[in-house]
């Protein structure tokens, strides 16, 4: 009896080296990041880390959510690290106890708002949402209500919140929000308000003349300007949302060593002047602003907690979804 039990004993262990020396090197990352940038992000996070080999799969955060919950359906979900949009999405899987905490990550000089106080997610940047407009159009933007007037009538797109974790983000902050709340949308959908699948997608509608006026993220139409795209960008005095592309490891990730390695080269100094040289503003202070971003610019970014409309995100998503179609 005491024999056999030695003999199982041994077997597992023997199993359990062996898958552990199968992961060891192997991450797999799921992330919204564009595709040029995760193509970067990897190429340095490996050169840093010889011996790690990164496996990539890349869409936009409510796709990589749905994929994810397919995945736990099944019992197999796939990826050891996630680099998703924001920390609504990060909040959900939080609450579902699918990830991991991990309390030796370094945050000296980060941004309070962008890490999780837990130690479960951090974020990496802080990407606000404005509003662009085709240099040509008649009318410059100001304000959020502005998109609302008749001079805008069926001239303006936005990323669907269905495909875009900041549109997503920015949607949940928005009916938060007693000057704005769904009456927005409501007057939005009124005024002819077009939902696109990304921001890349509202980029190259103003920027081509489609539409006059748009909704993205900063750091796209800022880049696109100094490119020298016919278009420009207003941070609205009322605030803007801001998501931080926070970075975290799954509870049932098979390479957590590796993955751990992930997270701290995202939150080093290396990582944060990657993010900055990528046209991004850091949640790192010290590290530097992108040259978009002219000296003595003031953004106001809005208070929206995650853990406050994390809840809530399904049931927006639904409501924008009959309202302006999925």
């Amino acid at each position: 009896m005491t024999r056999t039990l030695i003999k199982s004993a041994s077997t597992a262990i023997v199993t359990l080296m062996v898958c552990q020396a199968s992961y060891a090197g192997e991450l797999t990352l799921y992330t919204s990041q564009p595709d040029a940038d995760a193509a970067e992000t990897v190429a340095a996070f490996e050169a840093a880390n010889p011996g790690v080999e990164v496996q990539v799969f890349r869409s936009g955060t409510s796709d990589l959510m749905s994929k994810l919950a397919a995945e736990f359906a099944a019992g197999a979900p796939q990826p050891d690290v996630l680099l998703i949009a924001d920390a609504v999405s990060m909040e959900t899987l939080k609450a579902d106890d699918r990830l991991m905490k991990y309390d030796g990550a370094v945050t000296d000089g980060f941004d309070a708002n962008a890490i999780d106080p837990e130690g479960y997610y951090f974020g990496s940047k802080l990407i606000t949402t404005g509003i662009m407009y085709n240099t040509g159009a008649t009318e410059k933007p100001a304000t959020w209500s502005d998109l609302t007037g008749d001079a805008y009538k069926n001239l303006v797109v936005m990323p669907s919140p269905l495909y875009s974790g900041a549109a997503a983000f920015l949607l949940s902050g928005f009916v938060e929000d007693p000057e704005l709340g769904w009456e927005f949308f409501e007057t939005m959908q009124s005024n002819g308000l077009t939902a696109v699948r990304g921001n890349g997608a509202v980029l190259k509608s103003v920027a081509s003349g489609e539409n006059a006026y748009g909704v993205v993220v900063d750091f796209l139409a800022m880049n696109a300007i100094k490119d020298g795209s016919p278009i420009g960008f207003v941070f609205p005095p009322e605030g803007v949302p801001a998501v931080t592309e926070p970075v975290a490891i799954m509870s049932t990730a098979d390479n957590v060593e590796d993955a751990q390695k992930f997270v701290d080269f995202i939150l080093s100094d290396e990582g944060q002047k990657l993010a900055l040289s990528q046209g991004y503003l850091p949640a790192k202070a010290s590290v530097g602003q992108p040259d978009w971003l002219p000296a003595g610019t003031k953004v106001k970014v809005m208070d929206i907690s995650a853990s406050t409309v994390s809840p809530k995100v399904g049931d927006n998503k639904k409501r924008f979804a009959d309202m302006f179609g999925g």
